[in-house]
C-alpha cells in the first residue's frame, strides 16, 4: 500500500488523504467513493487540522485499532498529528506522511 499511495500522490492524482484511500481501495479490491470523499481533507483541511493522510488512515481502520495507529504515526512525526505542526517541525514532509499513514494502515487492518 505504501508504494501505491506514494505513486498516487507523487503523480498528482489527488491529495494526501485521497492517496491513502486509493491505496486501501486497491489493496482491498473495493471500488469505492472514498477517494472522492477524501478530496476535501488534504492540506490540513481535515477536522482539527489533522494531517490528511493520517485522517484517511484513521477513518478507514476500525475503531479498535485507530488509537494504536495514531500513536504510531505520532511517534514517526515527532509527536504531531496536525498538518501545520508536522510541517513547522519539519519532522516529515507530505510524501513521508502519505507513506507512513499507508504503511501503518496496512499494518493495523485486521486480516
Amino acid at each position: 500500500m505504501k508504494k501505491t499511495a506514494s505513486d498516487f500522490y507523487r503523480n498528482r492524482m489527488g491529495n494526501c488523504a485521497q492517496a491513502v484511500a486509493a491505496a486501501w481501495c486497491e489493496k482491498t479490491g473495493k471500488s469505492c467513493g472514498l477517494v472522492q470523499e477524501m478530496s476535501k481533507f488534504g492540506t490540513g483541511r481535515a477536522p482539527e487540522g489533522y494531517c490528511g493522510a493520517l485522517y484517511a488512515a484513521e477513518y478507514i481502520v476500525d475503531s479498535e485499532n485507530a488509537e494504536e495507529l495514531v500513536d504510531a504515526f505520532r511517534e514517526l512525526s515527532g509527536g504531531h498529528v496536525a498538518c501545520r505542526a508536522i510541517r513547522q517541525a519539519k519532522s516529515l514532509n507530505c510524501i513521508e506522511c502519505v507513506e507512513a499513514a499507508a504503511e501503518l494502515l496496512e499494518k493495523h487492518i485486521p486480516e
